[in-house]
């Protein structure tokens, strides 16, 4: 799901750039580590690291990975998620190329914001009900609502930049984006489901005190 430099406009990822930098300053400011659990959370960082970087390329050209997103958010809330996975995904496109630089706004407001945030409320909002269901709901929401994000983005490229037509950066619309990209994330969101629900379930047993179980 990660765009890689050249296909985003600097029409969009300037303003972007700007969005992601001051949601990062208030996620500063609201954060409150217990020194106790930031192994725990540069743990789970890095299992989200891992499953990133495990690609699955898909028919028509494109690619999925899991993303660990809804783990991080489940266990020490949206904000610390968001926080993390800027991080995770810096770190993936200056070292391993995943993802682009000039693109690098755009992955953290779509992927890390978006991912935490829909897995935080998706959650809180199907809990009263049933605690599994909300965690597997959890987690399929967190890969595929960020899905629709990042296909909404690469389709707007060709309307806002082009030159007599001829796209400048990425070149298909919507038709084309909503299909190579949500679509595939729908049945991956169920893997990515069962996998949260696994790790969450595991750790808030192992470590029941840490996570306040």
């Amino acid at each position: 799901m990660h765009i890689p430099d050249g296909f985003i406009s600097p029409q969009t990822y300037l303003p972007i750039l700007g969005v992601s930098a001051a949601l990062l300053a208030l996620a500063y400011k609201k954060i409150e580590l217990d020194v106790e659990k930031i192994p725990f959370i540069a743990g789970v960082s890095a299992l989200s690291f891992v499953m990133m970087l495990i690609i699955l390329p898909f028919p028509g050209g494109t690619s999925m990975h899991l993303s660990g997103i809804a783990i991080i958010a489940l266990l020490f809330g949206p904000w610390v998620s968001f926080a993390s996975l800027s991080l995770v995904l810096l770190l993936q496109a200056l070292l391993f190329g995943e993802g682009g630089i000039t693109s690098l706004p755009v992955n953290i407001l779509f992927i890390a914001f978006v991912g935490s945030f829909s897995a935080h409320y998706c959650y809180r909002l199907f809990s009263r009900f049933s605690d599994k269901k909300a965690i597997l709901l959890a987690g399929y929401c967190s890969i595929v609502i960020p899905s629709l994000f990042i296909a909404s983005v690469l389709g707007l490229q060709p309307l806002i930049a082009s030159d007599n037509g001829t796209p400048l950066y990425f070149p298909f619309g919507w038709s084309i984006t909503f299909t190579s990209v949500v679509i595939p994330h729908l049945f991956l969101g169920i893997i990515e489901a069962v996998v949260t629900l696994s790790v969450v379930q595991f750790l808030r047993t192992r470590f029941r005190r840490d996570f306040g179980e």
